[in-house]
């Protein structure tokens, strides 16, 4: 930002937004009692800017939100919404307050182009799970993981090649798909629907073929989503889960342990495949994901089933040339060998740091 700028247009919230895109970074954060912090390559830098307090954030961020927005916000004290600015750029963002009551904001850029998984670099076995006509596909990983980057290009894919009627239930709406040969019915929560599980309740009556739910937080959401994908439904889904064993976990710790033993059944089932994800700083600059894949098949259905779950890990290690499985371990050796990746940064991240350290000399 130029020296010259006078203050009032540097702490304009569409100029703060308009360094997003100008930095290529992909998050803006204003907190009371520091200067605004945008994320590039997954590092926070501060701006040269003036040191924010909470009512000049709230006099900036309020522009942004509507009466009803600042209503809920007030009331529950957090909100969750996406916006899009002419000329800027689509955002998601979230408002929250902080000790002392100070408004905070965090803003998450949302590329307005849908990257093709072609141009993500993603395996080639994501094109084939696609091709499923039932089954619930998980991308999961932490917050800033790209997720939803990934989830938007399976979609893509989907859209580029068939005529399928896909409803999204998230919150808020992230990645808006253009019609080509799909039909998208986008849906945001504390809109559109009261919620996912109701939304997920009454999609059924909506004649899809493939539903995408923007985050499977409880257990209603859950259940819901697995009785789709077992009713002949394609189910796109997220967790906040750092691997694909820790996912099935979750997903049956969820329940009571009177449900439970049904619910493997279900899972066992129902699931098509786990995407576990992290994203990676490259040497140089840029980030790169390394995704560990789990596919269901008779063996893997066969260990959720029969509570063997420490077993999966294993099983996914078994015959990848036929099945597009692939370990956190083998994709971080690959891409520190391919010199793309730091150790270090490796081993930061490793869900299994043992493993990552007996394959790599440290």
């Amino acid at each position: 930002m130029s020296e010259t700028q006078t203050q009032a247009q540097m702490m304009d919230i569409h100029t703060l937004l308009k360094n997003v895109v100008v930095h290529n970074a992909s998050d803006l954060h204003l907190v009371s009692r520091s200067e605004p912090q945008i994320r590039i390559d997954g590092k926070l830098i501060a701006l040269n800017l003036p040191i924010l307090d909470g009512s000049t954030i709230e006099n900036m961020c309020y522009t942004l939100i509507n009466d009803k927005q600042k209503k809920d916000l007030e009331e529950n004290k957090e909100i969750d919404f996406a916006l899009e600015l002419p000329n800027v750029g689509r955002f998601r963002g979230n408002y929250y307050y902080t000790f002392g009551g100070d408004l905070a904001a965090a803003f998450r850029i949302i590329p307005t182009v849908i990257p093709s998984l072609d141009e993500l670099g993603a395996p080639d076995i994501f094109k084939e799970i696609i091709k499923r006509e039932k089954g619930l596909i998980l991308v999961t990983g932490p917050t800033g993981s790209g997720k939803s980057t990934t989830l938007a290009a399976l979609l893509n894919e989907i859209n580029e090649n068939e005529h399928k009627h896909i409803i999204t239930v998230e919150d808020p709406v992230e990645f808006i798909h253009q019609n080509k040969k799909a039909l998208f019915s986008h849906r945001n929560v504390g809109e559109d629907t009261k919620s996912f599980a109701s939304a997920l309740k009454y999609s059924l009556r909506e004649d899809p073929d493939i539903i995408l739910i923007g985050e499977m937080r409880d257990k209603e959401t859950i259940e819901a989503a697995l009785t789709a994908a077992e009713t002949g439904h394609l189910v796109f889904g997220t967790l906040h889960t750092n691997s694909a064993v820790q996912t099935i976990n979750r997903i049956i710790d969820t329940f009571e342990g009177s449900e439970q033993k049904q619910i493997r059944n279900m899972l066992s089932v129902s699931l098509g495949a786990i995407i576990s994800q992290m994203l990676l700083p490259k040497k140089g600059k840029g980030r790169v994901a390394a995704q560990e894949i789990l596919i269901n098949n008779h063996a893997i259905a066969n260990l959720i089933r029969e509570e063997k779950i420490h077993q999966l890990y294993s099983q996914m290690q078994v015959n990848q040339a036929n099945t597009g499985m692939q370990t956190q371990t083998q994709v971080l050796v690959d891409l520190i060998k391919k010199n793309i990746i730091d150790k270090k940064d490796a081993l930061k991240i490793s869900s299994q740091p043992d493993e990552l350290k007996g394959k790599i000399n440290f």
